[in-house]
């Protein structure tokens, strides 16, 4: 069928029913990566409801600590309480004068941020604390409470990773991370001392949808040979051509989907925690883990995953070249939406706080070669990932209909159905050919832009 959908105020809705019924024959609408629309709904229905993450502890270690960050369209100030006991507070960066940003900088230690408009000034938890010529402007003290920055109602932490949400109507962060928080804990819980951030993380705006990025990132693994192919030819990476194979995706509720590796299968029984050398993870603490986590950890880690809607993580190996395997980095990254078919990807490197600084500079160098800025993968990635956008605001396609084939293995002889013998939360595979965690992620996604809660279970 030909022809595009009323402009009208049933525009949306229309769209995402058209959705719901692709969906149910695994097929993605090309409308949905660079809509309008579709963006201004994203941005009221998943980023305002949704728990999202903002910052580590790590980066705000001490009271007064503060960075700016993002949730959704709307900057944020992430503090910790100079006073009291440091209980860290998500406030909007709009002063309640005019509006002026009283935050300017991307981090730093404050007790107050001043407007520069006016002069407002308020403390780091949000209350108005000064009005200029107070008296004489206002002859009473203004209510500290009712006219400080908006606070995000709901702010917690699991792992050192800080979440919050501009709704207090959403449940409880580790009910709506469920097994998600569980492979969180093994992936950064592996020792009491945890994990930081090595530096600020690196920003770079990409012309393509938020939703290519963190699907990417829930479990794709089949663009590996032919995406990064050359990674393999320079040294760089080795067994690409087994990535679906040996894959072992997890879905999770609320649209959280992770994919581990067999690595001992792919590199031989001495390769186990990520293939991290013997003075790293002989250090390792499991006692804090159950026997499915400590499975997962030692011999099937996840290399890539996402936390709906837009956090999602790298941790992989990278030879030197001859054949050694050298170091293991971990790259936390967020898919920021700016507008239709635009985004800016944000890229944190972390280590184990009881790395030495030599080891930590060198985890942290591979994965900004990787992933970073200018890295080698995040090349390959974003130019693919622009050309989506790019189709999706085509008049072509989306005259026609088109829409995205996400019917890879439904005639496949490979075993895709979940393993029966999976005693740990949600669901697992065995091999990785087949779509189903990008699904499981656009199913999810259909579910709360349509209006449905965060709390559903796997499909």
């Amino acid at each position: 069928m030909t022809g595009t959908l009323d402009r009208s105020g049933t525009y949306l809705d229309q769209l995402l029913a058209r959705v719901g019924t692709s969906l149910a024959d695994d097929l993605v609408p090309v409308d949905i990566f660079n809509d309008p629309d579709v963006f201004a709904a994203e941005v009221d229905r998943i980023f305002t409801n949704n728990w999202i993450f903002v910052a580590h502890e790590t980066e705000i270690p001490n009271p007064g600590d503060f960075v700016q960050r993002r949730i959704g369209l709307d900057t944020v100030i992430v503090t910790r309480d100079g006073d009291g006991d440091g209980g860290i507070n998500v406030l909007s960066n709009y002063c309640r004068h005019r509006g002026s940003q009283v935050c300017q900088t991307d981090s730093g230690n404050s007790r107050f941020f001043k407007c520069p408009y006016h002069g407002w000034t308020y403390a780091n938890n949000g209350d108005l604390v000064g009005t200029p010529m107070m008296h004489r402007a206002y002859g009473q003290p203004l209510d500290k409470t009712r006219w400080g920055l908006l606070r995000a109602p709901r702010v917690d932490s699991r792992q050192g990773f800080i979440f919050a949400s501009l709704s207090a109507d959403v449940e409880p962060l580790d009910k709506h991370l469920g097994g998600a928080g569980w492979m969180l804990d093994a992936f950064v819980g592996l020792h009491p001392q945890g994990m930081r951030v090595t530096g600020p993380p690196d920003r770079y705006r990409i012309k393509a949808d938020w939703k290519t990025g963190a699907e990417n990132h829930a479990g794709d693994s089949y663009h590996v040979p032919s995406l990064h192919g050359s990674m393999q030819e320079i040294g760089l990476a080795g067994g690409v051509d087994m990535v679906c194979e040996l894959g072992r995706p997890y879905e999770f509720e609320n649209g959280h989907a992770f994919l581990g590796l067999a690595w001992t299968k792919m590199a031989g029984p001495d390769y186990t925690f990520w293939g991290y050398p013997s003075e790293i993870k002989d250090q390792f603490d499991l006692t804090g883990l159950d026997e499915n986590q400590i499975h997962v950890a030692t011999h099937e880690g996840p290399v890539v995953g996402t936390i709906f809607p837009n956090l999602s993580f790298v941790r992989a190996t990278s030879p030197d070249g001859t054949g050694d395997w050298t170091s293991t980095y971990t790259s936390f990254r967020q898919f920021q939406p700016i507008g239709p078919g635009e985004m800016e990807q944000w890229n944190w490197q972390l280590a184990w706080n009881f790395q030495s600084d030599e080891s930590l500079h060198t985890d942290t160098e591979m994965g900004l070669l990787q992933f970073g800025s200018a890295g080698m993968i995040e090349q390959d990635d974003t130019v693919a990932w622009e050309g989506i956008a790019r189709s999706g605001a085509s008049p072509w396609a989306r005259r026609e209909r088109m829409a995205f084939h996400f019917q890879q293995g439904n005639n496949s002889e490979a075993d895709q159905a979940p393993d029966p013998t999976w005693k740990g939360p949600g669901v697992r595979r065995l091999t990785n050919y087949g779509e189903h965690n990008q699904l499981h992620f656009y199913r999810h996604w259909l579910r709360v832009m349509q209006g449905g809660g965060s709390n559903c279970e796997s499909d």
